[in-house]
C-alpha cells in the first residue's frame, strides 16, 4: 500500500494520545463516583460490565479513529482489474497511386475517411495502431486507445512513392508484437533502440487463432516492389493474425501525372482478396467501406486482468466510520451510555 499524502500518517500518533487522555478522565470520573458512593450519594449506580463488553466499544472506536486518520493520507492499493482488450493495426497504402481521383476526392482521402469512421466506433479497450507503407513500411503510431492520437496520425498521412504491400504487412505484424510485449518495448522504432534480431518462422497455427489482434489493410493493391505480398500474408496466417483488406480504387482505374509521366493505375482486387482469404479475413470494396465497422464484431477481444494502482480513501474512511458507529452503539447498548 502507498499513500498520496504520507505526512498525514503522523496524525495516527494523536489516537493513542487521545486514548490516554480519555483513560485518565475516565479514571478520574470513577474515583469521584467511588468517593460519592462511599458518602451514600452513588447508590443505585450501574456498575460497568466486566470482560469483553467493557472493552469492545473502546477497541472499535480506537480502530475507527486509526482508520479515519489513515484515510487522511489518501491510501492507494494495487488492485487486479478485469479489462477487455484487442489490437487493430490500420495499415495505409501511402504510395503515389493513392493520389488517384477515381474515388472522390482521392483514394487516400477515402481511405482516411473509412479509417476515421472505424476508429470513432471502437471502445476504450481496443488499442489502434497506424502503419504506413509505400516501398517500405513504418509504424506511424504504436497501438494506443487514445483515439485523438490515432486520428492525428491518420491525418498526417500523404501519398509518397512505390507500393510494397508485403512491407506493410510486416510492419503491422511488428507493431502487434510490440504492443503485446508491453510498455518497455514501445521504443521499438526509436533510433535509440537496437535493430530487432531476426525471429524464426513461426510454427503455422489455424487461421484467426491470434484472435485479439487483426490488421486492416487499406490499399489499391497494386504491388510493384519486393518482397512477394503473398509470402508476407502467409507469415501472418502462420501467426494466426487475420488481415481485413479494403480495396481503395476502381476497376476502371485512373491516370496520374507523376513527375511528368502519365501513369495508369487501377484497383488490384484479386491480390487483396487473396491476402484476406489466406489469413481468414474479409475483403471490402471501396463502395462498401462503411462495412469496416463490422470488423469489430469479428474481433475476438480477450479478457485480461491488469494490476492497477487505485486510491482506496473512501473504502478506508467508510470502514473507519462503520467502526466508530459500531463502537458508539455497543457502548450505548452494553454500557448504557455513549462513549
Amino acid at each position: 500500500m502507498s499513500f498520496i499524502w504520507p505526512p498525514m500518517l503522523l496524525t495516527v500518533a494523536l489516537v493513542p494520545i487521545g486514548a490516554l487522555l480519555c483513560w485518565a478522565l475516565d479514571r478520574r470520573r470513577h474515583r469521584i463516583l467511588e468517593t460519592r458512593g462511599g458518602m451514600g450519594l452513588g447508590q443505585g449506580t450501574t456498575r460497568r460490565p466486566a470482560g469483553l463488553r467493557s472493552r469492545a466499544p473502546t477497541v472499535l472506536i480506537l480502530a475507527g479513529m486509526v482508520l479515519m486518520t489513515v484515510a487522511m493520507a489518501r491510501p492507494q492499493a494495487v488492485v487486479d482489474l478485469p479489462r477487455v482488450e484487442g489490437t487493430v493495426i490500420l495499415a495505409f497504402d501511402v504510395s503515389a497511386s493513392m493520389g488517384a481521383t477515381d474515388i472522390a476526392p482521392t483514394r487516400m482521402d477515402a481511405a482516411k475517411a473509412a479509417a476515421k469512421a472505424f476508429v470513432a466506433r471502437q471502445p476504450d479497450g481496443i488499442s489502434i495502431g497506424v502503419v504506413a507503407f509505400s516501398d517500405s513500411g513504418v509504424s506511424v503510431q504504436t497501438p494506443t486507445n487514445d483515439q485523438a492520437t490515432v486520428l492525428s496520425a491518420i491525418d498526417r498521412l500523404t501519398p509518397e512513392r512505390g507500393t510494397s504491400v508485403a512491407q506493410g504487412i510486416t510492419a503491422s505484424l511488428n507493431a502487434i508484437a510490440v504492443a503485446e510485449a508491453g510498455p518497455f518495448a514501445n521504443n521499438y522504432y526509436s533510433n535509440q533502440s537496437p535493430a530487432p534480431t531476426p525471429t524464426p518462422t513461426p510454427t503455422p497455427v489455424p487461421a484467426g487463432t491470434h484472435a485479439p489482434a487483426v490488421i486492416v489493410l487499406l490499399s489499391d493493391g497494386e504491388n510493384n516492389e519486393n518482397p512477394d505480398p503473398m509470402a508476407a500474408a502467409q507469415t501472418a496466417a502462420n501467426m494466426g493474425v487475420r488481415i481485413y483488406t479494403v480495396g481503395i480504387g476502381s476497376a476502371a482505374g485512373s491516370t496520374l501525372n507523376l513527375d511528368g509521366f502519365q501513369v495508369f493505375t487501377q484497383l488490384d482486387q484479386a491480390t487483396l482478396q487473396q491476402i484476406s482469404q489466406l489469413t481468414g479475413g474479409t475483403y471490402y470494396g471501396a463502395t462498401d467501406a462503411q462495412q469496416l465497422l463490422s470488423i469489430y464484431d469479428n474481433l475476438d477481444t480477450q479478457l485480461v486482468v491488469q494490476p492497477q494502482e487505485m486510491e482506496i480513501t473512501s473504502l478506508v474512511a467508510g470502514l473507519g466510520l462503520l467502526m466508530l458507529v459500531a463502537g458508539g452503539l455497543t457502548s450505548l447498548i452494553w454500557l448504557g451510555r455513549l462513549p
